[in-house]
């Protein structure tokens, strides 16, 4: 059975006070937590475990010093009623980490996590939120009992009102407040009974997402562009291998390889989630592909990702990401160009594809294009384009 005291450190700073720190004692070895308070020798009562009535603090002092004995008793009464045989080191760990991984603790870790990992762009996006949320908390720690829904509506208040930001991009800062608060609950960092989101708590409400893509019409007027620059045909052809891939994102068309074409058809394992991805080679894509072959200095389709390596996953997000924006200013030139009033850029590409494809497509072979691992993610995304059925619905009741 563990022990538990108010002892003062022999050990002074240099001012020559001492620190007041909380013993535990187990199996006659000894850890201590420091409650950041220091005062004179002679203002220590050792029989009580308390400062003496004569320091001008004492009364606060020992106030601190019994609320931080009290919680050290209930987490040691916790820890010690574990099952599993625990050091003194383990219980005190379970005493002292909920105080020491506050919120932005935790978001500091998962930043480091997603480093490791690779996802430089998701740890930046992580961290851009956070150091926002920050600033609107007012401190550099954060308990997450504090984190209420009072706090939550007044961020998102300020998100939309003071910043600016659209309803969907302030729901992803919540979302990642939420993720943050999830991952610490379950690496035992926060308890789940301060929760404050979810039902009775702080609710995160999506709206419908408005998808629009190109229609037939618009596509063929980008199939037979005259007068472009090299530049923007390059961009152009680019969207085109996009969009003739059922929409494959451009991260992933432009890591393209020859290699990745076999027996007509191309084979590629996705990078958002590394799924394995086999299609036929459409006849309209193949006459880019044959004037970038005749062009071919190595592996690569493009050359955008030629002397980036593909190890280094932080420069070769970045290469894409600047690769782009590129793109998209050129895209919408040829938009202006050709009296297309939609917005064009590389991700519409996806968009048009299922703007075309509409209800003609079963689901199930949809989901297939997509590499959705769920068909309800597929008929959500595509219920943005599929209107006919609504269409006739409408026509049936007012055309009497």
């Amino acid at each position: 059975m563990a022990s538990i005291q108010t002892v003062l450190r022999n050990k002074p700073n240099a001012r020559l006070l001492y620190p007041i720190a909380i013993r535990i004692t187990k199996d006659r070895k000894t850890s201590y937590i420091f409650t950041g308070q220091y005062i004179d020798k002679m203002q220590w009562n050792q029989q009580k475990g308390l400062v003496r009535k004569s320091h001008p603090d004492a009364t606060s002092i020992n106030q601190l010093i019994l609320s931080k004995l009290s919680e050290a008793n209930k987490r040691l009464l916790k820890a010690e009623s574990e099952k599993e045989y625990q050091s003194v080191s383990a219980i005190k760990t379970n005493i002292v980490k909920k105080d020491r991984f506050d919120f932005f603790s935790a978001v500091k870790i998962q930043l480091r996590r997603l480093e490791e990992r690779g996802q430089f762009h998701q740890r930046d996006v992580v961290k851009s939120r956070m150091d926002k949320f920050k600033a609107f908390a007012k401190s550099d720690k954060l308990h997450f009992n504090e984190i209420t829904v009072d706090l939550l509506k007044r961020f998102e208040a300020y998100l939309k009102n003071e910043i600016g930001l659209a309803h969907r991009t302030t729901i992803n800062y919540m979302i990642a407040i939420r993720t943050i608060y999830n991952i610490a609950i379950g690496e035992k960092w926060a308890e789940r009974n301060h929760y404050p989101f979810g039902r009775g708590g702080y609710t995160i409400k999506f709206l419908e997402s408005d998808k629009i893509g190109l229609n037939v019409e618009e596509v063929k007027l980008l199939e037979n562009a005259q007068g472009l620059t090299p530049s923007q045909q390059h961009a152009l052809n680019i969207w085109l291998i996009s969009f003739y891939f059922a929409g494959i994102r451009v991260g992933d068309v432009l890591q393209l390889k020859w290699s990745d074409f076999i027996d007509n058809r191309l084979r590629y394992r996705m990078g958002k989630n590394q799924k394995l991805v086999s299609l036929k080679i459409p006849e309209k894509a193949k006459p880019i592909l044959e004037y970038y072959k005749s062009l071919a200095e190595d592996n690569f389709v493009f050359q955008e990702l030629r002397f980036v390596d593909p190890k280094d996953a932080k420069i070769l997000r970045t290469r894409i990401k600047t690769v782009t924006r590129t793109c998209n200013r050129h895209l919408k030139k040829i938009a202006e160009h050709l009296g297309i009033s939609k917005s064009l850029s590389m991700h519409i590409a996806r968009h048009s594809f299922g703007n075309i494809s509409g209800s003609k497509i079963p689901i199930q072979m949809l989901q297939k294009l997509y590499r959705h691992s769920s068909v309800t993610t597929t008929i959500m995304y595509q219920s943005n384009f599929m209107q006919d059925d609504v269409d006739d619905a409408l026509d049936n009741v007012v055309n009497f």
